[in-house]
């Protein structure tokens, strides 16, 4: 653990991991200094609508799944706007201060009843839906200074302790989901050339690049299954493999888990984090290679807020 709490930066690349290709070369470097592995979710509602997914693979990100009912829709607490039945941010991480910026009109209003401070995506880059390529640079530059690093230099106070920067696929820049993943590679090369390794910037940055697959039903299985391998080649004895913790919740087995279609996700920090064998951003690579294995998407928010100093430790 780091002598000086992490502040942390959040790219979630939402329903754009089916999009990656071996030239995203920002995104392989970091996951080959990074702590990579899988976040489960649960089995989505049927009929859901493709902003309903969104908020509630968010919800479940940041572990507020319990404000929406069964069908995945608004509680009836959330739809009434009653924000007071629903412990904010800081109420729940030791006053964390903490930001979303994305362009997608629900997960915007959603997060602003969970205390999050909703900014707007296209507002950092003017007039413009899409960024030029000489813009990432500046936006690397403003995503690090709302966490209080200007220059280079940590400043001793900071706007927010957690930014998480959404980029739904074809919804914020563009309708090309692949022009997506390249903003966010080269998004990421920028934000890793400023935040060098062994600098004061550096070593106080937790950065970390979550990619889901967006929609996906059993048809995907077979290559996106999350089930070891012991247990894919014998079925029949399932009985005799223990469970695994990321179908757990305390001493209680979770009941709905998604054995298909993870989240990806890489985390670095220099001097914190531990590098695994992962070479690639890549399923087949973190199926073999991740540290992490599995575990259930509503407890990385956890494990981020123990690094920033503001939650106990989580796991072991």
């Amino acid at each position: 653990m780091a002598d000086k709490p992490s502040r942390a930066l959040i790219l979630y690349g939402d329903g754009l991991a089916r999009f990656i290709h071996p030239s995203h070369a920002h995104l392989h470097s970091l996951a080959s200094t990074a702590n990579c592995g899988f976040l489960s979710l649960p089995n989505a509602p049927p009929s859901e609508s493709e902003d309903d997914r969104t908020v509630r693979e968010f919800a479940v990100l940041v572990d507020a799944f319990e404000t929406l009912n069964k069908n995945g829709q608004f509680s009836s607490e959330v739809k009434s706007q009653k924000s007071s039945l629903i412990p904010n941010m800081s109420e729940r991480f030791m006053g964390m201060k903490a930001a979303i910026l994305s362009n997608n009109s629900g997960l915007k209003s959603f997060g602003e009843k969970l205390g999050f401070n909703v900014l707007n995506l296209n507002g950092l880059f003017g007039n413009s839906n899409t960024p030029p390529v000489s813009s990432i640079d500046n936006l690397a530059s403003k995503l690090l200074s709302l966490l209080g690093f200007q220059e280079g230099k940590v400043m001793e106070s900071n706007q927010f302790d957690l930014v998480i920067l959404h980029v739904g696929s074809g919804e914020n820049l563009n309708a090309n989901s692949g022009n997506d993943v390249e903003f966010l590679n080269a998004l990421l090369g920028a934000i890793m050339s400023i935040a060098k390794p062994g600098t004061e910037l550096g070593s106080r940055l937790l950065l970390s690049l979550v990619m889901s697959y967006g929609s996906v039903s059993k048809a995907d299985e077979p290559g996106l299954s999350i089930l070891s391998t012991k247990y894919e080649k014998n079925p029949n004895l399932s009985a005799l493999f223990p469970n695994q913790s990321y179908t757990m919740r305390g001493e209680r087995q979770r009941n709905d888990v998604r054995q298909y279609g993870p989240m990806l996700f890489a985390q670095y920090q220099y001097a914190v984090t531990r590098k695994d064998m992962v070479e690639t951003f890549s399923f087949e690579e973190f199926k073999e290679c991740s540290g992490n294995l599995t575990i259930p998407a509503d407890r990385l928010l956890h494990e981020i807020a123990f690094k920033l100093w503001k939650a106990p430790k989580y796991g072991a």
